[in-house]
C-alpha cells in the first residue's frame, strides 16, 4: 500500500518491491500518478474516476502500459450522470493528451484564476477558454511573428506585450470586481 502520508522510505521500499515483482498489487492513492516506471505493470484499476480530471486519468493510466504486456486501465464509477458517463468514454478514444486536456476544460470548466476552485463554471466573461482556444493561440502567434520573423524592435515588442498585459489584468480585475 502507498498513500501520501506515508514515511518516505516507506514508500520507497513498497515501490521498490512493486518494481522488482516482491510484491504482485500496489494500492495507492494518486501518490502513484509520477514516480513509477513497472514495465510489467499491466492492470490500473481507478474507483471513482468521475472525481478526476481527464488529464489526471490519463497520468494514471500512464503508469501501465509501459511495457511489451497488453495493459489495461479500468474507470469505475457509480455515477448515472451523463456527463461523467460522457467524460470517462472520452477516455476509451484517445491517448492524445492534448485533446484530453482540451475536452477536460470543455466538460469541467477551467476553475477560477483569482481562488482556488480548480475546476467548474468559466469566470471569463469576454473568452472561453475551450471555444476561444483558436484565436488565442494566434494572438500569441501572431505577437511572436512580430517580434521574430518581422525584426519589430525589442523596444516596441517590450511596449506591446506590457499593453497586453496591462489590459488583461484590467479585465481580471474587473471579472474580481464582480
Amino acid at each position: 500500500m502507498v498513500y501520501g502520508k506515508m514515511k518516505n522510505e516507506e514508500k520507497d521500499k513498497a515501490m521498490f518491491s512493486f518494481k522488482n515483482g516482491e510484491t504482485q498489487i500496489i494500492v495507492s492513492t494518486t501518490v502513484i500518478e509520477v514516480g513509477i516506471n513497472v514495465p510489467n505493470a499491466t492492470i490500473m484499476l481507478i474507483e471513482n474516476g468521475e472525481r478526476f480530471g481527464l488529464a489526471q486519468l490519463h497520468q494514471l493510466r500512464g503508469r501501465v502500459g509501459r511495457g511489451e504486456h497488453q495493459s489495461y486501465c479500468i474507470l469505475i464509477s457509480d455515477s448515472n450522470s451523463e456527463v461523467v458517463r460522457e467524460r470517462l468514454s472520452f477516455m476509451t478514444k484517445t491517448n492524445d493528451g492534448f485533446l484530453i486536456a482540451k475536452k477536460d476544460l470543455e466538460t469541467r470548466g477551467s476553475g477560477e484564476i483569482l481562488g482556488t476552485r480548480q475546476h467548474g463554471l468559466e469566470e471569463f466573461r469576454l473568452v472561453d477558454l475551450s471555444k476561444d482556444y483558436d484565436i488565442i493561440k494566434n494572438s500569441k502567434e501572431a505577437i511572436e511573428y512580430l517580434y521574430k520573423d518581422n525584426g519589430i524592435k525589442e523596444a516596441i515588442y517590450h511596449k506591446l506585450v506590457k499593453y497586453l498585459n496591462d489590459e488583461f489584468d484590467k479585465i481580471i480585475e474587473k471579472i474580481a470586481l464582480n
